[in-house]
């Protein structure tokens, strides 16, 4: 199945295509170099993506959310399976191949207090990427950085400031600002309101939505907060263990999860309204190891219905009807 969807013409009204991305660090070598044990972070993981959507990414930590982008950025190389952007694969591009590619993907990180470089001011580290990709002549970088500041709600007088001056949230919005100064299409954002308070976490979502109505943005937005990911999405994919367990449009997939595992997610999410009892699905163990997994369905071992062939054969990962795909062995 793997092979056939390979050979499979690319699509081509989709901004991103992914088709079987596995992902595999190495854990132990020989002395020759050679692999005797692999951690397997993600695991054929496939879904398309059009342009102007959001797609979420949801599952416990650990699960390979994170890897999974920094590999459709390639930060991670791939180890099998393709990457396909605006109809070219890039799966096997060499970094001076990846250059032009680079700015139209970007990628939002989880840490505002890291992520940015201490010794430069927000000037010098929005200005810098504008400068290297050449987006407008060097005279005019100054104000094009400044309106750009302004888009993403900092004031003029930050331009000056270094990055510990800053709250997270304001940090949070640098990174946005570093982000979209190459005008890309695609932007990664991995968790990006999670090391942030309540309040401040609806300000950045809020900015996100606008900038992607303003400037048709395409969004990979990861995270483990169920109401973000409800708010902000129209699809979502369901991740355990390395493995895409369910994928749909936002819709089908809060008022119709076919995967246990997206059952039990979902009934943790709280409710505002103290009346409505929800049947809270306790997942019984801890999550196995990516580097010794279960046999068979991945997600068994916790599974409150596995049957015996749950613990022997991989489930089918199939569409249910309407973009709608689980691999449960429960739904045949």
């Amino acid at each position: 199945m793997a092979d056939e969807r390979i050979n499979e013409a690319f699509d081509p009204d989709a901004i991103l295509e992914v088709r079987n991305i596995r992902k595999c660090f190495p854990i132990k070598k020989t002395f020759t170099g050679k692999v005797t044990q692999e951690l397997v972070a993600v695991d054929n993981v496939s879904f398309k993506l059009y342009p102007g959507e959001t797609l979420g990414i949801v599952g416990e930590s650990g699960c390979g959310k994170t890897t999974l982008g920094r590999t459709i950025l390639k930060l991670h190389p791939a180890t099998s399976g393709q990457i396909i952007f605006e109809g070219q694969d890039i799966t096997n591009l060499k970094s001076s191949e990846m250059r032009e590619i680079r700015k139209k993907m970007q990628i939002i990180f989880q840490d505002p207090y890291s992520s940015l470089p201490p010794r430069l001011t927000v000037g010098g580290i929005l200005s810098e990427p504008v400068k290297v990709h050449k987006i407008v002549p060097d005279n005019l970088t100054k104000q094009y950085v400044l309106d750009l500041m302004e888009k993403c709600g900092l004031r003029d007088y930050y331009y000056e400031r270094y990055p510990h001056e800053f709250s997270g949230g304001q940090r949070q919005r640098i990174c946005i600002a570093r982000a979209l100064s190459v005008k890309p299409k695609l932007v990664i954002c991995d968790e990006p309101v999670s090391a942030l308070d309540v309040s401040i976490q609806a300000q950045i979502i809020n900015l996100l939505k606008q900038m992607q109505k303003d400037l048709n943005l395409t969004y990979v937005f990861i995270s483990h907060d169920l109401s973000v990911v409800k708010f902000i999405s129209d699809k979502i994919g369901v991740m355990y263990l390395g493995s895409m367990v369910e994928f749909g449009s936002k819709t089908d997939i809060f008022d119709n999860p076919l995967h246990p595992y997206t059952k039990a997610l979902f009934s943790a999410i709280p409710q505002p309204d103290p009346d409505v009892k929800m049947e809270r699905i306790v997942l019984k163990g801890d999550i196995p190891s990516p580097a010794n997994p279960p046999k068979g369905c991945r997600f068994h071992t916790r599974c409150p219905h596995a049957m015996d062939i749950c613990k022997e054969v991989p489930p089918e990962y199939k569409d249910y009807g309407n973009g709608h795909c689980a691999a449960c062995h429960l739904l045949d």
